[in-house]
Parts: structure tokens; sequence; C-alpha cells
């Protein structure tokens, strides 16, 4: 892992309960007939030096309940610019333009002796805000820095073994547009009544995900199953490429650029593989992650500096037309790089994609009349949202942001236990004794939007911060702190690009009923395609995760009488 990340990065994560423990059995190797003596005890000092040190992946870490959230990032050493880098030289990027002819003539004769891969990077905006006030410059230059470096003459393909580079970069925003309305539908559904779990919590942030299935898995059937933006691209574009033009997902490598480590969690879920997805109809198939590398803001300049390239000194223009592939469906490249206004945000919907301001919006429009008030809780991360008709609330809804407040959400979720000798509730939250509340109960909320990051994503571990900017070519002064730092990245992601605005006057609004049409035309569209249900492409699973960890086991005796006195016997 680089260096660059560090425990100071992480100033509002929980604290490891336990020491990390991974079993590790160094025994030397058994030679019983070399050995003159098969009975002798082998000591410590015969213990082979050699051996590798013990590895500890993002896979363990999700298997353990020992860490929580970023803390478990500290532990790996995959899921790292160094990754990227690796497999740009250790395969050479298909032609495109060849697979697409091969594909069109039903040609089979593809040249396979040396192993080849598509590289495709999908890139969120609060990585560009991070990277456009650090150099002084917009939000659509800044992507047009990174698609410089991924895509561009003089990137990553000037270095490695056979010049490697990606063919496409991609903007989260666009699937973002279809977890908008998806989970709108979702959570409106829910409030309607079709769901016995309300309220809704949002599953987009991988850090809370994670901290809800180690420690509080009664919060897991509350969870959205709608996939996150990053999940829901690496599914798009490994099952619309992989059929477009016939080769394995596991041919296809895909990074994602995200402002946060947790998110390196997230591509390494099992519940996020080819697996979830793609028919089992080879005998020699074998599951492939939807995501392979995940980095940050920061990893970006690393990966740049590690192939003596200038980050700041990259032309801030698109890469040439003649240069870019033809993506191969018309419809999903319309989607996917039609940017014109997707950039915009309202300051009102936040940094973490909008999912609580779109919802709400779109329940007022369902109720034409009715008005949204909004009530500050405990501190600016904590915001109750309601929307009144004649009087009366019809919708409630809030947002959660920084795992202090969200340990408060899931104490107010923790459902009530029978007392086995009053027969009363226990457990339950406790209500002030003057009979009024300031915000309210949680199961009174038809949605909550949960991150863990407090200021939400702009503010995520990965992002460049105020103390790195002396070590940097930066080209912003203004700011004096990390507070006001984050003001100016908070703006840059609220920001609307010239070129985006030059045809309206007007901002778009996310909840226009046409648009949910055209996500809804295009998800059909995708399955039709590549012959999959649109339920298998978009929804995922949450799962409580258990471990031994830490723990002392228990004898079998032990475990029987512990099961005997519940039900009734003894001994």
């Amino acid at each position: 892992m680089s260096a660059i990340l560090s425990a100071d990065d992480l100033n509002d994560f929980i604290s490891p309960g336990v020491a990390c423990i991974k079993p590790v059995e160094n025994l030397p190797e058994q030679h019983p007939h070399d050995s003159e003596n098969a009975y002798e005890v082998t000591t410590e000092d015969k213990l082979p030096s050699d051996r590798p040190t013990a590895q500890i992946s993002l896979t363990d870490c999700l298997a353990c309940s020992g860490c929580i959230t970023s803390a478990e990032a500290i532990l790996v050493s995959l899921q790292s610019h160094a990754e990227v880098l690796n497999a740009l030289d250790a395969n050479p990027a298909f032609s495109i333009a060849d697979l697409q002819h091969l594909t069109s003539a039903n040609s089979k004769k593809r040249d396979d002796s040396v192993p080849k891969k598509i590289f495709v990077a999908s890139v969120s905006p609060q990585v560009k805000a991070s990277l456009a006030v650090t150099y002084g410059t917009t939000q659509q230059e800044a992507g047009y820095m990174i698609e410089q470096l991924f895509c561009g003459p003089n990137g990553l393909a000037l270095g490695g073994r056979y010049g490697s580079s990606f063919a496409w970069i991609v903007e989260t925003n666009a699937m973002r547009e279809i977890c908008l309305a998806m989970g709108t539908e979702e959570a409106l559904n829910a409030a309607s009544g079709s769901s016995s779990h309300t309220p809704i919590l949002t599953s987009a942030c991988p850090g809370w995900v994670c901290y809800a299935e180690k420690t509080h898995p009664h919060v897991l059937p509350y969870l959205s199953k709608l996939k996150s933006p990053q999940a829901l691209t690496g599914t798009l574009l490994k099952s619309i490429l992989s059929q477009r033009l016939d080769v394995s997902p596991d041919d296809i490598f895909h990074l994602a650029v995200m402002p946060c480590f947790d998110k390196k969690l997230e591509g390494s879920r099992q519940e996020l593989t080819s697996k979830s997805w793609q028919p089992n109809t080879r005998e020699d198939y074998s599951e492939v992650r939807d995501v392979d590398c995940v980095i940050t803001a920061r990893e970006i300049l690393m990966l740049a500096d590690s192939r003596g390239i200038s980050f700041p000194s990259l032309p801030r223009t698109p890469v040439s037309a003649s240069i870019k592939p033809e993506f191969p469906d018309k419809l999903i490249a319309g989607f996917l790089f039609n940017t014109d206004g997707r950039s915009r945000q309202n300051p009102d919907s936040g940094t973490s994609g909008g999912y609580l301001h779109y919802i709400i919006q779109e329940k007022q429009r369902q109720h034409p009349g009715s008005t949204i008030e909004s009530q500050r809780g405990r501190n600016t991360d904590v915001v109750d949202y309601s929307i009144t008709l004649n009087g009366q609330t019809i919708f409630r809804a809030s947002r959660y942001y920084g795992f202090r407040n969200i340990q408060n959400l899931v104490r107010k979720l923790r459902p009530t236990r029978i007392s086995k000798l009053s027969g009363k509730a226990i457990g339950a939250a406790r209500k002030p004794t003057n009979g009024t509340t300031t915000t309210a109960a949680a199961t009174e909320y038809a949605y909550v939007e949960v991150m863990a990051c407090p200021g939400g994503c702009t503010n995520g571990g990965g992002q460049i911060k105020f103390e790195d900017l002396s070590s940097l070519q930066s080209q912003t002064s203004h700011a004096q702190s990390q507070k006001e730092w984050l003001t100016l990245v908070d703006e840059a992601y609220y920001s609307m690009d010239e070129s985006n605005s030059e045809d309206s006057t007007e901002p778009r609004t996310v909840d226009e009923k046409a648009q949910i049409l055209d996500v809804k035309s295009l998800i059909q569209h995708w399955s039709d395609i590549t012959n999959i249900p649109a339920e298998k492409l978009l929804w995922t699973s949450f799962r409580e995760v258990h471990s031994d960890v830490g723990k002392t086991k228990k004898l079998d005796t032990e475990r029987v009488a512990e099961i005997a006195t519940k039900l009734g016997g003894g001994w």
C-alpha cells in the first residue's frame, strides 16, 4: 500500500475492537524420507528464514469483524497505483478497432498468443473537484488532465513494456443518474407500504455498509439493495464490452478513481463480481470482479509520478478524437459520454450524489401544493426534512453524515427486546420527559441518506488535503486551513462549467419525469443486449459478518450445555 495513506488521515472512524489477526502457519517443509528421525521436534531456530511475509488482502478484511471501515485499508497491499502499473506492464492493450472488425465479420481468428486486456477507467466528480482546486482549474479541465494521463499519447502509454493505455474514461455521474431514478422508485414504493422495513438507508457508502455488516446486522434489512455508481459502472462496462466485443469479462481491466479508501473494500466484495450477473455456461468459468482496482485522487498523482509525468503539466484539453476508439454500443455511448449538464449539482443536494434531494423533490412533484421544510439536528451533518400538504406531514427523510452521528441512528433502529420477567419492552430509545422531540424517530423516516465521511464524499480520505499542498505544485493560495480548503472543493463540485451552460440558462433538474423514462429505456436496452434480467444487473445483497477473531473458542461440551440451557434443559 502506498505510504501516502496513514492513520492520521482517518479522523472519523471506529477504532478496531481487537488486533488484526490472520492465522498464518509458517511450517517447515516435510521431507520424511530424508529425515533420520521422523519424530524429531522442530524448534523455532530450525524454521526456514526465507518464508514470504504474510499478506493481508481485502478479502481477508471483509471476512473479519475485528476492524471497521477505513482502518482496514491500511492493512492491504493491493488496490493501489502500483497494481495499475503492473496490469499495464503485464498486458498489451487490445486494438478495439480490430476486435470490432472481427466481431462484425463473425470471425474467431484472434491472436491470443499473448494475453491482452481492454483498459477502461471510471472517475467520480469529487475526485475531479479535488484536483481542480489543487491546480487552479475547472472541474472539466481537471477531467481532461485525467483523460490525457490515462488515454493520451504523452500519458501512461509512454512507459511500460507494451505502451498500454486506457481506451475509455467514464464519469460515474452517468450511472449515478440510474441510481437516483431507481433509488427514488425503491424509496417511494417502500414509503407507500410495499416494504415492511422503513426507512430505506443509503447503501452507496462502503464504509457505512461495512460497519453495519460487522457491528449492527439489525439494520441490514433497511439497506437499499441498489448498487452504487461505482459498482453499476463496473457491471455495465464488463457486461456490455464482453458481449459486444466477444471477449471474456476477465479480459477487461476496470479501474475506478474514487474519493474514498473504503471504495477499495467495495471493489473486493464477493457480491460484486461477474458471478452475480453472468450466466455460468462454461466448465472453466471463474468469477471476476466488476471493479479490478480502485485508486484515489492522491494516488493519481503517484501514478503519474511513477511514470515520470508531471500531472499539472498535462494538456487541459480533451484527447484527440482520432485516438479515441468508438464505443461498441451507440445508445450506451450516448448515455455514458454525453456530459452536458451532468456535472451540475445543487448545493441543497449535498456532496454525496444527491440521493435524498432527488427523492424529496420527486415526492413533492407528485403532490402539487406541498412544501419542503428542513430542520438541522445536533450538528450540520444531521438534517431532517419533511414534506407537508394541507398542514399534514406526508413524508419524512433525513441525512446522517459521519460515524458519530451514524451511531445515534443505528441505536434508534435497534429492535426492542421483551423482558422475560416483566414482559415489558426494554432497550428502546429514551423519550424526552417534556413530550417533545427535536428530530423524528428513526422509524418515522421513509428514507435516510447515510455517509461515513463528515461533510460528505468531497471529504473522503483519499482526497487531496490542505497539508498536502506544500509538497505539490499547487496553484491555489486562497485556503488557509483544511476547513477553507473543503469549502473550495465543495464549490468546485457544485460548479457548472461554462461550456456546459452555453445552451441553457436554467440548471437541469434531476427530478424530471422524462429523465426517469430515459433511464428505464436504457436499462431495458442494457438487459436486452446482454440477455440478463435487469434485477441481476442493478441490485446487490448484504450479509452479516461473523468472525471468531479475538474470541476464545468454546469447547464442544460448553456449547452443548449452552444450547441445552436455552432450550430449558440442564445438566
